[in-house]
């Protein structure tokens, strides 16, 4: 084959993996990368660890490309809809951006968004969504939309990664109930 036609093949194949969607490469069972974070929640400033929120329940975090655009609008009014089914299960809810950060406060406290109702946290530099491989291909530097299940001993549980927002919280609820149900019946 020709030097030429091997760069041009090799170059399709190479464009054509860059245009598929990002799959988050921590599986169920790996042990979940802890991390600290300034964090929002009503706007008011904190810092966020997951080690703490470990001790009073499984843990989801959300990777989200950015505050104020239309799909993290709709996937954070969502989960603010769905809090109380967390709380239910005993499971908190943390949203990790690392787009768009000096928006947080305000996205943490509005109507439309968190409604005040759970946290979100800024990765400055993405480096908590590049420990969980939640890395946007399209705009390197921001968040990819994926979201985790943690159980208490820090393992992931579950893994839903998909541009669409409209499926992550139903996805992350339903494996919640499953890692309730399994600590109910030892199963």
């Amino acid at each position: 084959m020709k030097p030429l036609l091997k760069f041009a093949a090799l170059s399709l194949v190479c464009s054509a993996a860059l245009a598929l969607p990002a799959f988050a490469a921590l599986t169920v069972g790996t042990q979940a990368p802890d991390f600290s974070a300034p964090a929002y929640l009503a706007g008011q400033p904190f810092t966020y660890k997951l080690a703490d929120a470990l001790k009073k329940g499984p843990v989801v975090v959300y990777f989200f490309p950015a505050p104020h655009t239309s799909g993290c609008n709709i996937e954070a009014h969502l989960f603010s809809q769905a809090i109380d089914q967390f709380t239910a299960q005993h499971a908190t809810v943390i949203g990790v951006t690392a787009g768009n950060l000096a928006d947080l406060a305000a996205f943490s406290k509005e109507a439309d968004h968190c409604s005040g109702k759970f946290p979100v946290a800024a990765d400055d530099g993405a480096k908590i969504a590049k420990a969980y491989d939640a890395l946007l291909k399209q705009k390197p530097g921001w968040s990819d939309r994926t979201s985790y299940v943690i159980a208490p001993s820090g393992k992931i549980a579950y893994v839903y990664s998909d541009l669409s927002p409209t499926k992550h919280v139903q996805e992350t609820l339903d494996a919640v109930k499953a890692l309730e149900q399994q600590d109910r019946t030892g199963k």
